[in-house]
């Protein structure tokens, strides 16, 4: 069982078990491989009504190794439409939000971890904020850390954006799709917001 202690607003520790957690095994999946070669292939899974993540992979043996508990399911791709039709729109350069997505999200975490999910939602397509921000955001101000964090284990990449978070100096920070990516990502939504 791994425990997660997260110092919140009021600088007490609140611990939290991801024990209880549902499982990460996925009744479908996809893996789809898109015109902007740049930003690689994504792995799509869910539970049949919602998406619970999506992933930046480099191929589908890298999805293998690092995800196989996602693809014990069926590879399906009309599952995801509604977040298909999104990404299609939002790489043609449309500055859509978490909510123009017509996929429920099912995002699994801790309490802690859908508060500062829920408030990626709210950061504006070519928009950036710190993790510094975000904590006070979501009213503990002295959990920048924390945030990070829970940034770090955000399962579904672009459409709930952690790419738009930032060091308070500016500069890009970890990505779980990696440093180049996450920059291409804000180019563009920078460009695309012109």
């Amino acid at each position: 069982m791994t425990e997660i202690t997260t110092i919140v607003g009021n600088g007490l520790a609140e611990t939290e078990s991801q024990a209880d957690l549902p499982t990460t095994s996925a009744k479908f999946w996809h893996r789809t491989p898109f015109a902007l070669g740049d930003f690689g292939e994504l792995l799509l899974a869910g539970d049949g009504e919602s998406l619970t993540h999506l992933l930046f992979i480099d191929d589908l043996t890298d999805a293998r190794a690092r995800h196989a508990s996602l693809l014990e399911g069926e590879e399906e791709r009309d599952a995801f439409d509604g977040v298909l039709e999104w990404l299609d729109r939002y790489f043609a350069g449309e500055p859509l939000r978490t909510s123009d997505c017509r996929q429920p999200l099912a995002p699994r975490g801790t309490e802690f971890d859908q508060r500062v999910w829920n408030a990626l939602r709210e950061i504006p397509f070519g928009e950036t904020c710190s993790y510094g921000q975000l904590a006070a955001a979501i009213g503990s101000p002295k959990a920048a850390r924390a945030v990070g964090h829970a940034n770090g284990r955000n399962p579904i990449s672009i459409v709930v954006p952690c790419h738009r978070v930032i060091g308070a100096n500016g500069r890009l920070t970890g990505f779980g799709g990696g440093l180049p990516r996450k920059a291409r990502l804000l180019d563009h939504e920078c460009f695309a917001a012109r």
